[in-house]
């Protein structure tokens, strides 16, 4: 089931983005085979499989492409495939055997995916690198934390995530949508470097309008303006507030108390320093959820800041399925939402090699083969 059902796509094992992307397509319905390390390396979070969310509806196959038949075995793999994801360094697999070229001398209606980074070319295309490196040479990094501060990592959703993962994945579907005319397969070179720059477009933007400063926390969105930001409580908890709209902003102001006067000069800067002191000492003299009560629901644009624990069971999020406890381990449902072709749940992460039998079968290999590859310790 799903929108994407009937697709196959081989992922090699990564961190980060790559693995995210192929958890999107497979969460839509397409199938995808991970192809994991036969010798597990040391993780960088220590955890069972069943808590790694970013693999779940996956088959796992365990292959050691150091051996002299590995790369066989995953050629044979790529032949019956619609998609490959990957996520070395540019030129590794190339190097290993089973690059663009490769791949498509063998499966010309093969859409590789590229998940990089810096690129597949420029000056930093080979050096390492994560998410906060990404996304500070972007702009993105530097306009995130409080005025008179450093910056504040936004944890890694902009480069992992938001520039990388969705990018790849958004990409590799227009690829297979454009295949439909073409015929052939190409390559989808997603650098996260790439994709965080095109979600700071209406930054640069505004910035060239010379409505942007390049001042952390002297900007409409990034804490400067006391009616979008968030509030201490008498709690220690947090309410966020986001009435950036005049009419938002005085429905605000007629629920919490706030001195009227406020909303016919919202937006003059002058007055921001006394609005928030006053902001300050309102929220501050509630808790958390009796300001919730009084706000929520209401166009006075103010929610409760949640935390992991709390997320799953607010009312809202319980009521739309968002945390579907059927795995056992809160986490996301499939987005976004189908009308007709609705994905099955997905199922829990696999763990390494659970279906190594399954899926050489099924890419017709025959039994003989199999043990013969089991025994060697191609696969495992």
């Amino acid at each position: 089931m799903g929108p994407l059902a009937g697709l196959r796509i081989v992922e090699m094992a990564a961190i980060g983005p790559a693995p995210m992307a192929s958890m999107l397509l497979c969460d839509l319905g397409a199938e995808v085979i991970r192809i994991d390390r036969l010798e597990q390396g040391v993780p960088i979070f220590e955890m069972d499989k069943k808590f790694e969310v970013v693999s779940r509806g996956r088959q796992s196959i365990a292959l050691d492409l150091k051996h002299p038949e590995g790369l066989a075995v995953l050629l044979r793999l790529i032949d019956k495939a619609d998609g490959l994801i990957e996520g070395f360094r540019p030129g590794v697999t190339e190097r290993l055997g089973f690059g663009p070229a490769d791949c498509h001398a063998r499966n010309p209606r093969l859409v590789y995916g590229r998940m990089t980074g810096w690129g597949q070319d420029g000056p930093l295309a080979k050096a390492a690198g994560h998410d906060i490196n990404y996304i500070s040479l972007t702009g993105a990094l530097n306009g995130i934390g409080r005025a008179g501060e450093r910056p504040v990592p936004p944890l890694n959703l902009v480069g992992d995530y938001g520039g990388g993962a969705m990018f790849l994945a958004f990409g590799m579907v227009t690829a297979f949508f454009e295949r439909e005319r073409s015929g052939k397969g190409q390559v989808v070179d997603a650098a996260m470097v790439d994709g965080a720059a095109f979600l700071m477009s209406p930054f640069f933007g505004m910035r060239a309008a010379g409505i942007w400063s390049n001042q952390r926390g002297d900007n409409l969105l990034d804490g400067a303006s006391p009616f979008y930001d968030t509030y201490e409580t008498s709690d220690g908890k947090a309410v966020a507030v986001g009435c950036l709209e005049n009419k938002f902003f005085a429905e605000m102001t007629k629920i919490i108390g706030l001195d009227k006067r406020y909303i016919a000069i919202q937006n003059d800067r002058k007055v921001w320093p006394e609005m928030r002191r006053e902001l300050t000492a309102i929220f501050r003299s509630k808790t958390r959820d009796e300001w919730v009560a009084l706000l929520e629901g209401t166009d006075a644009c103010v929610s409760g800041v949640l935390d992991l624990d709390e997320a799953p069971k607010h009312p809202h999020n319980a009521a739309r399925g968002i945390y579907p406890a059927h795995l056992g381990v809160p986490q996301p449902a499939p987005a976004p939402r189908f009308s007709r072709s609705t994905p099955d749940q997905p199922s829990a992460p696999p763990a390494v090699g659970a279906d190594t039998r399954k899926v050489l079968a099924d890419s017709g290999f025959a039994v003989g083969e199999i043990e013969d590859l089991l025994g060697k310790r191609v696969v495992g």
